[in-house]
């Protein structure tokens, strides 16, 4: 826990010492929740060390995003609204497609839900990631670098094939 305050601390100071510059660059969204208030608020729901710290747009509206690791192993996602300072999401990332909980449901290869990713926002795969939705839903989570230089993260339900959301990531720290 004491490394996690540091870490939160650590990127608490990064971003405030940088908000000047990067939201020129960056066009940092607008957000009435502060980033340490959704950090409590995150970790309130599953204690562990933040290992990505994400602030993200979905449908325009701004929400931070976090990936904790558990004592135990697991690893959350989990999406706090910047606008309302409430959980608007919450996944377990597993590590590959060969997880039985992962494995058992889905029925659309990784193949193919990377083909339906790169559909609909066309570019380049930089990342993916594989989850298990709060309803037991695996999915597929592809970061995909656009021409314009944006990142989208496109996620694609493993059993229907269809594209659930997407969000544009405005800045990560931490592990890619």
């Amino acid at each position: 826990m004491k490394n996690n305050l540091m870490l939160s601390a650590a990127i608490a100071a990064a971003l405030s010492m940088t908000a000047g510059i990067a939201s020129a660059e960056l066009k940092i969204p607008k957000t009435k929740v502060s980033f340490e208030q959704a950090l409590k608020t995150a970790l309130a729901k599953h204690a562990g060390d933040v290992e990505t710290v994400e602030l993200e747009l979905s449908n325009g509206k701004p929400h931070y995003e976090f990936d904790i690791r558990a004592a135990d192993g697991t690893e959350y996602e989990v999406e706090v609204s910047a606008i309302t300072g409430k959980i608007i999401e919450e996944e377990i990332e597993v590590e590959d497609a060969n997880v039985p909980a992962f494995k058992d449901k889905a029925k659309v290869s990784e193949a193919d839900a990377e083909k339906t990713a790169l559909a609909a926002f066309p570019g380049t795969v930089v990342e993916r990631e594989y989850s298990i939705e709060s309803d037991g839903t695996p999915s597929y989570e592809f970061d995909i670098k656009t021409a314009d230089g944006k990142e989208i993260e496109v996620e694609v339900n493993a059993i229907t094939g269809k594209v659930l959301e997407h969000e544009e990531e405005v800045y990560q720290i931490g592990k890619e």
